[in-house]
């Protein structure tokens, strides 16, 4: 069973917090290109999942190593739910407490502030900008 939460909001109803999604360079670049982000995650399509994964700040790194766990470059994109013409949803769908926010529709370039290359360091974990 799914557990949902709305998250704090700000006027138009976004959420307030930014909120994180992990890609691969081949997949922001073929984004880019076409002017829309369409992936959900690793290798699967909006269209196929019907939502594209983020995480919040502290969610990012393990979400890094889960799925991208054999990938030395990622690119974390950073977003203001704000710019966002999609909902998102506060939702774990695996019957766990821990909620990850899910975008339902495309996700709009313009609400991605922030493209950051992230690197594993050699033979280790990936490491997040300290100012982020």
């Amino acid at each position: 069973m799914s557990e949902s939460r709305r998250v704090p909001e700000r006027a138009g109803g976004a959420p307030a917090e930014r909120i994180y999604h992990l890609t691969t360079p081949g997949e922001w670049a073929a984004a880019t290109a076409e002017g829309a982000y369409r992936f959900s995650t690793r290798d699967r399509t909006l269209e196929e999942v019907g939502f594209v994964h983020c995480g919040h700040r502290e969610q990012v790194l393990e979400v890094a190593e889960r799925l991208y766990a054999d990938s030395a470059e990622l690119v974390l994109l950073v977003i203001d739910p704000g710019r966002l013409g999609s909902r998102v949803r506060e939702e774990n769908l695996e019957g766990g407490t821990e909620l990850y926010p899910h975008v339902y529709g495309p996700l709009d370039l313009a609400a991605v502030t922030e493209a950051i290359p992230i690197r594993r360091e050699s033979s280790g974990p990936f490491r997040l900008p300290a100012d982020l």
